[in-house]
């Protein structure tokens, strides 16, 4: 080796999880090595989170133009630039991107080589000609689409959310497999565009969801022109691009289901080839890293934290591992990794998001759960926007305590933040029944469901009696 580099940390991964910890790493006095094959920034930034929610945006322009009448604005119907879309796309991804490039983080301190990463021991690191040897590693490396063996796929051309923003021609038919969270967002978004779509889902479109919230945003999708076939398997592909024929089975029977574009949207799975892991005694499977509660592999000086660490596969978990890791190895703290809190949304409109137990988890762990529903319908921002679509839903003990809050409707990303926070706090629901919350918004549905948990000891019989005694006193 022609370069030999000592380090406190070397992190290998420049996604959000690798980024976060050299960062601050660092800023904190570290001496740290980052390695990235390909570009920084990783899936979130290039072709995940980012592309999807600005073509997500562009799609609900289109929506909106031709959606005015209810409000007394004629209805147009837009015109699409497919290129210009994309260009747009694009344009988001550039602005964000200077903050994980590598000049930045040469800036603050760190060296960063763009080079693929594999094991020489335990404490050795090989990227191209360069040798890290590192007090601690950060395996930070991510995840990639998941691309399932269905019979003729291997000559049949499909996008997967790593190729899908690079196409600059609207899909006159999408046909998408996997009925999860990247399927039913990229479901609307393309059908808002143009496009026809159809959903191809082997169990229920969004499973890992409260099914009775779910089933709003499903409904919505199917009034808009999406078909969802759900218990549905894929048989095999063919075709060509622009000629793409799916066979399924559905209730038993085969169907076959034409299309001019394909997207595969069956899950991800971790980037743990290709590291010789074996050789640094890192114990993985192929759902990722095996780590303990902080984080750390079989190998204690090793950690592996993000999507590869085999768990939630959100950018905001990422971030939340990279501080447990930097408490571990720069402050020798044992911090632990707790993901009972940890919020997912889905942004489809309306949107779904979800901290905690759903009813159903709720209802196995527990003897008995209070369940609390308020309806957008009785909110007065909602109906002054026309989005009075959704509903709220809490999840309490006998006792107050918040076990879970799933939230569908506008906006949903956003209120189901202060729940978070209640929840990680362990407070009670009264915390939110007696915050003052600003009129009119739509915040105003969670001091409504909270509220709820006591109306009926507020207006029960006993209330009325305890007030008619205390009149007695003038």
């Amino acid at each position: 080796m022609s370069n030999i580099i000592k380090a406190d940390i070397c992190v290998i991964g420049g996604g959000s999880a690798g980024l976060s910890v050299a960062a601050g790493a660092s800023q904190m006095g570290a001496k740290t090595v980052l390695v990235e094959r390909a570009e920084m920034g990783g899936d979130c930034l290039n072709t995940g989170c980012v592309p999807s929610k600005a073509l997500l945006a562009a799609a609900k322009q289109a929506y909106r133009m031709g959606a005015g009448e209810k409000f007394g604005v004629k209805a147009v119907k837009p015109k699409i630039d497919f290129a210009a879309v994309n260009a747009h796309v694009k344009g988001v991804i550039a602005a964000i991107e200077p903050n994980d490039s590598v000049e930045r983080f040469e800036g603050l301190g760190v060296t960063v080589i763009k080079e693929h990463a594999r094991f020489k021991n335990e404490r050795t690191i090989i990227a191209g000609d360069t040798e890290i040897i590192a007090r601690r590693i950060v395996i930070a490396t991510g995840s990639r689409a998941a691309v399932p063996p269905i019979p003729g796929l291997d000559a049949t051309p499909f996008f997967t959310n790593e190729t899908l923003f690079d196409n600059v021609e609207l899909p006159k038919h999408l046909i998408i497999i996997g009925g999860g969270p990247i399927g039913m967002e990229m479901a609307q978004a393309h059908r808002r565009l143009g496009s026809d779509v159809t959903v191809i889902e082997g169990m229920t479109a969004l499973g890992k969801d409260d099914p009775e919230l779910a089933a709003v945003v499903i409904d919505n999708l199917t009034r808009e022109g999406v078909a969802i076939h759900e218990n549905t398997k894929v048989l095999s592909v063919a075709g060509d691009l622009g000629n793409i024929t799916v066979t399924v089975e559905k209730n038993g029977a085969p169907m076959e289901i034409a299309g001019s574009h394909l997207l595969l949207a069956t899950g991800r799975t971790a980037n743990v080839d290709q590291l010789d892991l074996e050789k640094a005694g890192v114990a993985y499977t192929k759902r990722g890293v095996t780590v303990d509660a902080r984080l750390r592999s079989s190998n204690k000086r090793i950690f592996a934290i993000g999507d590869v660490a085999g768990g939630l596969q959100f950018t905001h978990v990422a971030g939340y591992h990279a501080g447990i890791a930097i408490r571990n190895i720069l402050f020798r703290l044992p911090a632990k990794a707790d993901h009972s809190c940890v919020p997912w949304v889905t942004y489809t409109d309306p949107e779904l998001a979800h901290v905690g137990e759903t009813e159903a988890e709720a209802r196995e762990r527990h003897m008995k759960i209070n369940v609390l529903r308020w309806h957008f319908g009785e909110n007065d921002r909602a109906q002054a926007e026309r989005e009075t679509e959704g509903v709220i839903k809490l999840v309490t003990d006998l006792h107050g305590r918040i076990l879970g809050v799933t939230i569908v409707g506008p906006h949903a990303g956003e209120l189901i933040l202060p729940w978070v926070l209640a929840k990680s706090q362990g407070l009670k629901v009264s915390a939110m029944a007696g915050l003052i919350a600003p009129y009119p918004t739509l915040s105003e549905v969670s001091k409504r469901v909270a509220g709820a948990y006591y109306t009926p000891t507020l207006f029960s019989p006993r209330t009325r009696m305890l007030v008619r005694f205390l009149r007695l006193f003038g």
